[in-house]
């Protein structure tokens, strides 16, 4: 019986190559598609848009933080993806009574190309996992692709509003932030805190990135943030390309390209 570590230390036990997956974790179904396992794949999640035709078509067994395990036991998995943040800890213990789980625990580059790779082995699709691994390493390679820094002035991400929450230095998006060239001002804090307009009035900050997911922030927000802080240049961002560590990592690099260019041309 074959046995699989996954990324929180866990043991999973498998018979066989799984061939009944569902995937709790929107980038890694992306990676399941770009695997090519259309056909072995049963159920997602409802935040499971990419591709979009397994977004309609595939069973949806609920949200990342709300499952609904009557779908669950009726799909009969021989696998379940999950992830140690995107998922709730009690609701993976409850699958993992009847079903294999296999869960990721990605905080960096370097854990999402493990990631990958790990699933091409429990899936029986090594040589494509290799693949696409290089292929978001060129991208991150690619001349012109490679992000400096661009001067003094800290970056703020805001994932919700209401509280307004940003990012710490242990998450994935404060990676991303690295790699795209933006210091991360609150890189001295942990996970996602709370913050106030006070602190992030008193960061004097160069950029505030207002985040297209979980919160999906509008036009209308800049304009309600930019009398407030003048100095601070404001822009709506792609959560995707920021929180996706699965094959979606590939277009990361040409769109911190762009939004590099956006900031330094102060458009």
């Amino acid at each position: 019986m074959p046995a699989f570590t996954d990324q929180t230390g866990r043991t999973v036990l498998l018979k066989t190559t799984p061939q009944r997956i569902i995937s709790l974790v929107p980038s890694q179904t992306e990676l399941l598609y770009d695997l090519g396992l259309d056909e072995s794949v049963v159920g997602i999640t409802k935040f499971c848009v990419h591709p979009p035709e397994w977004f309609y078509t595939k069973t949806r067994v609920g949200g990342t933080k709300k499952l609904h395990m009557d779908i669950i036991h009726q799909l009969q998995p021989d696998l379940i993806i999950a992830n140690k943040e995107e998922n709730v800890k009690e609701q993976i213990e409850e699958c993992a009574k009847n079903y294999p789980v296999w869960v990721s625990d990605v905080n960096n580059l370097a854990d999402a190309y493990e990631m990958i790779e790990q699933i091409g082995l429990i899936t029986d699709k090594a040589k494509e996992s290799k693949e696409i691994i290089i292929s978001i390493k060129k991208e991150f390679s690619r001349p012109g692709n490679i992000h400096s820094p661009l001067g003094a002035g800290g970056t703020c991400y805001l994932i919700w509003n209401v509280p307004y929450m940003t990012v710490g230095s242990d998450t994935f998006i404060h990676s991303m932030l690295e790699a795209a060239g933006f210091e991360n001002a609150f890189k001295n804090q942990k996970r996602y805190p709370e913050i106030t307009l006070e602190e992030l009035k008193t960061k004097n900050l160069k950029t505030l990135f207002l985040s297209s997911e979980p919160y999906p922030f509008k036009q209308k927000h800049i304009d309600e943030l930019q009398p407030l802080l003048p100095h601070t240049k404001i822009v709506l961002v792609n959560g995707e390309m920021f929180s996706w560590y699965g094959s979606h990592l590939q277009y990361a690099p040409g769109y911190f390209k762009e939004l590099q260019k956006t900031i330094s041309n102060g458009q």
